[in-house]
């Protein structure tokens, strides 16, 4: 079997595997758990950071917890946290062309479209925006061009800003994404769109974004894989609350571990 061949079915089996991976383990809910261990585990990892993004699975947190989950998870944060950054992902501006700072709604998950309406500051990507409650700002970053070596993503990355998940079936991480464009993997291609984007209800102007996105939607991170090698490397704490997952990790140590395996094999967050 030609080595193109081998890589395709390698992609094809590690679909297969994760897609089956994940409805295993979205059916697996989270128990009542202590308050004061996940109190514990922020401010363990707490200590020198000034900012946190995250990730949250607000279904796991509420069953954890018995409480608004997303009030609970937030309140958490702030008290440790000067800012909280989330991803506020408008994908769909790929098909609308209009991307208003204020009213369009992130795509992805409960906790974010709460989040933007408490959220103080958004970034000008179109498609992969950050929102932020909190002084953080990304002025001096490219909006434009979301992968940028100068963007949004690279900054956090950079400043090896906190990285938290709670409640989310796996380990999930946006700046996969960066690392695939910045490691220019072969499955990845350059697209951009054109359209507006509001900064008041009135006032607008027309924009450009530019992204990465997969050349085929087969292509899917093997989670599993992932995971394994950054908790190797010290780079993935991982806690399991009574059913709720939470992980942590730094994203510049996450660029390190799998930027190293990128420049040795680009297909390897996508197949076994």
């Amino acid at each position: 079997m030609c080595a193109n061949a081998l890589t395709q079915a390698r992609r094809v089996g590690n679909l297969v595997k994760h897609q089956t991976l994940k409805q295993i383990r979205l059916r697996r809910s989270a128990a009542r758990a202590s308050e004061a261990a996940f109190d514990e585990l922020l401010d363990e990892h707490a200590a020198g950071h000034n900012e946190v993004f995250v990730h949250a699975g607000l279904g796991d947190v509420r069953d954890a917890f018995d409480t608004d989950p997303y009030r609970f998870l937030l309140g958490r944060l702030e008290e440790r946290f000067e800012s909280v950054v989330a991803p506020g992902f408008t994908d769909y501006f790929t098909v609308s062309g209009v991307y208003h700072k204020r009213f369009s709604r992130p795509k992805h998950g409960a906790f974010v479209r709460q989040f933007h309406e408490d959220a103080d500051y958004r970034t000008d990507d179109a498609i992969k925006s950050f929102l932020v409650k909190g002084p953080y700002r990304f002025d001096d970053c490219v909006h434009r061009d979301t992968y940028h070596e100068a963007g949004c993503f690279a900054r956090l990355a950079s400043e090896g800003t906190l990285l938290v998940n709670v409640g989310t079936p796996w380990f999930t991480c946006s700046h996969l994404h960066y690392l695939e464009a910045k490691y220019d993997v072969p499955y990845v291609e350059t697209r951009t769109h054109e359209g507006v984007v509001y900064r008041t209800p009135t006032e607008y102007e027309r924009t450009e974004q530019t992204y990465e996105t997969l050349t085929s939607p087969l292509y899917s991170w093997n989670k599993p894989k992932i995971m394994r090698r950054l908790r190797r490397a010290d780079a993935l704490d991982a806690y399991d609350l009574n059913g709720l997952n939470v992980y942590i990790s730094r994203l510049d140590k996450v660029e390190a571990v799998l930027g190293a395996e990128l420049r040795e094999d680009p297909y390897y967050l996508v197949t076994l």
